[in-house]
């Protein structure tokens, strides 16, 4: 498996050259900022996690509090709709950092989360880590996400994810948004998912998403099927 996620990952850095999905981007840090604090509302009419649905293929809303520090330290919480593990909301702590080398945003965190009244016998709690590195190059970025726990949720044991995204503008207001990503996990199937889709910021503080979400093992069941999504976001 590692070796496997190794070459992925240098697929994917070459991909994204020297520069730098449902699944959210910490506010970016911005020391002159100081310390502040950020919320987060939002939702969809599918839960789409890593190519793959969290509800089932049904509607879902999220809520996000974040603490960002002056010096680019950061702690989150947040909650939102599933249907998985007999569980129908999962919440999430998370403490990070965010900080930057030679023109790179890094973003490392650790998360735990916790499914509400799963199913006896599903793991209802997992720690994950995240390390993101993104970089802008011309009109577009490129972000490379690398994620793992060593013992997921529900019956899923050890697992990895490596993404890469990319994004550049349409208009004014749009941009286009690529992502393709390869998990790797034990006791479920590995899998290749992507999305391809597009932003619109209503407004400063309201975005919608329309994007196009797939898998290559949509025979495994309903929560790899292909699907199209439209999802809403805003800051508060």
């Amino acid at each position: 498996m590692i070796r496997s996620v190794v070459c992925l990952c240098s697929l994917l850095m070459g991909l994204a050259g020297p520069a730098l999905a449902q699944d959210r981007d910490a506010p970016r840090f911005d020391p002159s900022l100081g310390s502040t604090w950020s919320m987060e509302l939002g939702g969809g009419t599918d839960n789409r996690s890593k190519g793959a649905s969290k509800s089932g293929g049904d509607p879902f809303v999220f809520g996000e509090v974040q603490f960002n520090a002056a010096n680019g330290f950061y702690v989150d919480a947040e909650f939102e709709t599933i249907d998985s593990s007999g569980s129908q909301v999962e919440t999430e702590i998370e403490a990070g950092w965010q900080g930057a080398a030679g023109g790179v945003d890094i973003d490392l965190s650790v998360s735990q989360k916790w499914r509400v009244r799963a199913d006896p016998g599903q793991d209802d709690a997992a720690t994950e880590v995240q390390f993101d590195l993104a970089r802008d190059f011309g009109i577009m970025d490129a972000r490379l996400r690398i994620e793992h726990s060593p013992d997921g949720l529900g019956s899923t044991k050890a697992w990895t994810w490596v993404e890469t995204r990319i994004r550049w503008p349409l208009t004014t207001r749009a941009q286009a948004v690529v992502t393709v990503g390869r998990r790797e996990q034990d006791n479920a199937p590995d899998y290749t998912g992507w999305s391809v889709g597009a932003v619109y910021a209503l407004s400063e503080t309201t975005e919608l998403e329309l994007a196009w979400h797939g898998t290559n093992v949509g025979d495994r069941g309903e929560p790899f099927d292909d699907a199209l999504v439209l999802a809403f976001l805003v800051a508060l």
